[in-house]
């Protein structure tokens, strides 16, 4: 019986928190090259989900003149139990901000952009308005693709419709984890509202690629997985990312178990098989990823 087989027949038992991480989770020193994304985004006052989610894949992705920007703020209105990033009061909203991100992406010559934010639910729109204005500001300086990554507005159509209005190049939306999980990893979330946005967008424009991402080794059982994955599909959902959780803090929702990466291998090959156009399984996937070589797959780059 495989490691797969076994996990399909019930959720994995709780792990000791904060435990040494396998060999397969051990990433390199930083890069040559960090320098100089880290001068631009730090002299254009930008934010990033790579430095406020503590993402793993940071060193790479500056070397190569890659970050995820992240707007309306560093403060978020949710107490997700496995993100880091700040939670409080949030900012008043920079009305420039547009503009710094466009001209971030001019300087690191990036040819597909990836914009998420914080969640804003204090914001009648949720910050809608303001991803409309980022996507607009970043095709018009670089004509570069762009890429939204976005909360889901509190199932709000209008705002959901007014992002959609931008005509990103590709509406991701994470799920994060299964719905049974979604009372301490996503509070304030809920399950339905995700789905939702994401036939939503579809409906909207169906010729624009819609993509989601799931967390695994937070306690979820394959078979949970799966599900997840069918009703994305069922969503006109495209492009899926799996990747692996890791505790930022130890505040943080702890580990229950890493997962080998030839079991991500197994886990790709069976969601393929749901009928999404393009799957990223492993241990180091996160959303945004290699996010433009995935789009270039479906030919949303030039």
């Amino acid at each position: 019986m495989s490691q797969l087989e076994i996990l399909s027949n019930g959720p994995p038992q709780p792990q000791p928190a904060r435990r040494r991480l396998p060999r397969w989770l051990k990433r390199p020193l930083p890069q040559p090259g960090m320098q100089f994304t880290s001068g631009v985004i730090d002299d254009l006052r930008l934010e990033t989900v790579c430095e406020s989610a503590k993402c793993p894949n940071r060193s790479e992705c500056w070397s190569h003149s890659t970050a995820t920007f992240m707007i309306l703020g560093n403060v978020c209105t949710r107490p997700c139990g496995f993100c880091s990033v700040p939670k409080g009061k949030t900012e008043q909203l920079q009305l420039d901000e547009p503009e710094r991100v466009a001209e971030a992406a001019a300087r690191l010559g990036l040819r597909h952009v990836v914009i998420t934010s914080v969640t804003r639910d204090d914001l009648p729109d949720g910050g809608a308005d303001h991803f409309y204005e980022c996507v607009l500001a970043v095709r018009e300086r670089t004509g570069a693709a762009v890429e939204v990554l976005t909360p889901d507005f509190m199932g709000n159509n209008q705002a959901i419709d007014r992002v959609v209005e931008a005509r990103p190049d590709v509406f991701n939306h994470n799920t994060e984890t299964v719905p049974r999980l979604y009372h301490r990893v996503r509070r304030n979330a809920n399950y339905q509202r995700t789905l939702d946005l994401l036939a939503r967008v579809k409906q909207l424009a169906p010729d624009m690629p819609t993509k989601s991402g799931l967390m695994l080794g937070l306690g979820e059982s394959m078979q949970e997985v799966l599900d997840v994955c069918g009703d994305l599909r069922a969503t006109g959902c495209e492009m899926i990312t799996i990747g692996q959780y890791l505790q930022p803090t130890p505040e943080h929702l702890p580990v229950e178990r890493y997962v080998p990466p030839e079991e991500f291998d197994e886990i790709g090959d069976l969601i393929r098989k749901l009928g999404f156009k393009l799957v990223a399984s492993g241990p180091f996937v996160r959303s945004s990823y290699h996010a433009g070589e995935m789009a270039a797959v479906l030919g949303r780059e030039e």
